[in-house]
């Protein structure tokens, strides 16, 4: 993972976002310290975080509720 200054990102800001469609973490820091990073994107979708989930479908319990008639309603 490469570190650079916030002064550093301004001025190579392209070239940093280079690095990273390539695959390369990027830290930012201000004062020594790590304010953001720079990370690849992966994409996801819903699905992928209920697949453990559904992968232990035994040991869940799920009742569906009875339906109830509709409650009568005033006329206005």
């Amino acid at each position: 993972m490469r570190s650079v200054q916030v002064v550093e990102a301004k001025a190579k800001f392209s070239a940093l976002l280079a690095a990273v469609e390539a695959g390369e973490t990027v830290a930012i820091l201000r004062r020594g310290r790590v304010v953001a990073r720079l990370v690849p994107d992966s994409p996801c979708v819903a699905a992928d975080a209920f697949r453990a989930l559904w992968a232990d479908q035994d040991d869940i319990d799920l009742v569906m509720s009875a339906d109830r008639p509709p409650e009568p309603v005033e006329p206005l």
